[in-house]
């Protein structure tokens, strides 16, 4: 069925109008969002394929331009990138959010931004949030890329842009493409290295994340720092 044919206060976008995105599926959302479909597939059967194929809403925030590729119907470029536009636009919201209040007032939009920066990652980076004395990001820096060892992050880099950046502290966070999301003896020994040399500065660190697709696991809350 295309969608021409299903009564006019079901189309997405006319239903979106009419009774607010809150009356809306993700697929239904998703629809309004890639506007056509294709031969054989309306837009509405895209937007649930892009759900079961990515494991819902959640999976589908956490793709790259290039895991779309692979969805028949997105091999173009406008459909992409209206999608990796949507990605981008809610990084950003989340760290307005966080930028505006203190890190540790917000916790779960710590992780939820967190994943959505480093989740899909498919090598490991190594990256720092420099905050303020209230706890406020000031910034998110992606230092290192690569498999992390004690060799391999440098934490006079990481002391370097704390002072550039007038930060107070520090939170530290990781992502495993494995999807094990259990720190390591190495990531235990990398957090405490950095740590002492935070500590000639004045510097302290809060929390290490290690962020998968589906998590972002404390180091703190584990007892580890």
């Amino acid at each position: 069925m295309i969608l021409k044919d299903l009564p006019e206060d079901a189309r997405p976008r006319e239903k979106l109008l009419a009774r607010g995105p809150g009356a809306l599926s993700d697929a239904e959302l998703l629809a309004v969002l890639l506007r056509t479909g294709m031969p054989g597939k309306n837009v509405l059967q895209m937007g649930e394929e892009l759900l079961r194929t990515f494991g819902g809403l959640s999976g589908l925030l956490h793709t790259t331009a290039a895991d779309l590729q692979r969805i028949n119907g997105l091999g173009g470029t406008a459909k992409r990138a209206q999608l990796v536009a949507v990605l981008e636009l809610a990084r950003r919201a989340l760290a307005e959010k966080l930028k505006d209040k203190t890190m540790f007032d917000t916790p779960q939009a710590v992780r939820d931004y967190l994943q959505l920066q480093l989740g899909s990652r498919p090598h490991e980076i190594f990256a720092v949030l420099f905050l303020d004395s209230q706890h406020r990001l000031i910034a998110l820096e992606e230092l290192f890329r690569g498999t992390l060892t004690q060799t391999s992050v440098y934490p006079r880099e990481v002391v370097v842009r704390a002072l550039a950046l007038n930060a107070a502290s520090v939170v530290l966070a990781h992502n495993h493409p494995s999807g094990s999301a259990k720190p390591s003896r190495a990531d235990e020994a990398l957090t405490q290295t950095i740590k002492a040399a935070l500590a000639l500065i004045d510097v302290r660190v809060l929390d290490h994340f290690v962020v998968t697709s589906t998590l972002a696991v404390s180091m703190a809350e584990l007892g580890l720092l």
